[in-house]
């Protein structure tokens, strides 16, 4: 299959050099700057996985506007605020005929291709696999190959042909993927997850495995989801999971899969970059608030997560007026 990566970092890197590797034609279509130069200056993207093996991969690299492919599917990888952006740009190159997949965090991208595609040619996804990336033109696969898993499912709820040729590749690809029969459900069950461990490592800068083994881990995160799951139920989604499915699910991944991994928020937020709270947390109060019910816990993590933003900013601006002041002094030593 043809592949054209909306998105090269972590996850677009991840997903795209596996689908690159299982035989398929992959582009990745990026906007960063200093790490589209830094790829090309390389030739390639280093990748590692868990830190070691460090290796040059080649892939083939564009911008949306140097871009001409006609590709069967385009998977989206961006943050969630960096999505409309995208769309604009690449529009030109968008067809009838193709395919969007996304498995991005959040809520509110969907709304966002259903301008660019046509219903029956989106499928959306959720993927439980940790990636980094260290810096411009490197990324760091978090656990052994076939580590992992995902979950897929047509937006229509209708598997067609290409659904199951993307279904089969992301197998080759070791992605452990798992085709669903309930689109919000299945993407909303990723958002709950993410609503507990992505704020809350954020909030409190912790590895994933830190949160897991606090004695208190268990109150917090049920707290967090019997909201979450009461305004699902007063929506009429269907999860794809138990409440007592996701705590254990939340426990494993914390404290067995990743222990040492910080969440993708986490990474955002250290590197001064917006977070995707509105789009996880303020989602599901935002949800709540039409279905008259107050999500007062996603509420506070929500701005919560905007205080350690709000910090940091003014961290950075104390530092910078700290380097001002000293710099006159210095040239007068």
């Amino acid at each position: 299959m043809k592949f054209a990566m909306i998105g090269a970092g972590a996850m677009g890197l991840r997903y795209g050099i596996l689908l690159q590797e299982a035989g398929n034609d992959v582009t990745f279509i990026d906007t960063w700057q200093p790490h589209i130069d830094k790829i090309r200056e390389q030739g390639g993207v280093y990748v590692m996985r868990d830190h070691k093996d460090r290796h040059l991969t080649k892939i083939k690299l564009e911008t949306p506007e140097t871009f001409d492919g006609h590709p069967d599917m385009f998977i989206f990888f961006t943050k969630q605020m960096q999505l409309q952006d995208y769309l604009e740009r690449c529009s030109h190159f968008f067809h009838k005929d193709q395919y969007a997949f996304t498995a991005m965090n959040g809520m509110g991208h969907i709304e966002k291709l259903q301008k660019y595609f046509s219903d029956d040619k989106i499928i959306g996804g959720t993927a439980l696999i940790a990636t980094v990336l260290p810096g411009p033109g490197e990324v760091d696969f978090m656990g052994k190959r076939g580590a992992g898993m995902m979950n897929m499912c047509p937006l229509n709820e209708k598997p067609d042909a290409m659904c199951q040729a993307l279904f089969d590749q992301l197998q080759k690809a070791k992605m452990n993927p798992t085709l669903t029969d309930d689109f919000t459900g299945t993407l909303m069950t990723k958002v709950i997850f993410n609503s507990v461990i992505n704020t809350i490592c954020t909030m409190f800068e912790l590895p994933m495995g830190e949160f897991g083994n606090f004695p208190g881990a268990y109150q917090m995160g049920r707290q967090l989801i019997d909201e979450a799951y009461d305004i699902c139920a007063r929506a009429g989604i269907k999860l794809v999971s138990s409440r007592d499915e996701e705590m254990a699910a939340l426990d494993h991944n914390t404290r067995i899969d990743m222990p040492l991994h910080y969440p993708s928020m986490y990474q955002d937020m250290t590197k001064d970059r917006p977070t995707e709270v509105d789009y996880i947390n303020g989602y599901i109060a935002e949800l709540g608030r039409k279905y008259h019910y107050e999500a007062s816990t996603h509420l506070f993590v929500t701005q919560a997560v905007h205080l350690a933003e709000f910090h940091r900013q003014n961290l950075a601006k104390q530092r910078a007026l700290k380097q001002a002041q000293s710099a006159p002094q210095a040239q007068t030593a």
